[in-house]
C-alpha cells in the first residue's frame, strides 16, 4: 500500500509541475486510455495466476 501512497504523491507532484510549466501532461488525455493501461497491468497478473494454479 505505501508504494500505491508514494505512486500517488509522485504522479501528483509531475502533474502540478507539468501544468505550472505550462507543459502537455505526461498522460493519456482520456479515461479509457487509463483503463487500457490498467487492462494490460491486469491481464499479467491474471496470466500469472492462471500459470501458478496449473503448476500446482
Amino acid at each position: 500500500m505505501k508504494e500505491v501512497v508514494m505512486a500517488l504523491i509522485a504522479g501528483l507532484v509531475v502533474g502540478m509541475l507539468f501544468r505550472f510549466l505550462k507543459l502537455p501532461l505526461p498522460a493519456p488525455p482520456v479515461f479509457s486510455a487509463v483503463v487500457g493501461v490498467f487492462g494490460v497491468y491486469f491481464g499479467g497478473v491474471v496470466l500469472d495466476w492462471i500459470l501458478k494454479v496449473i503448476r500446482h
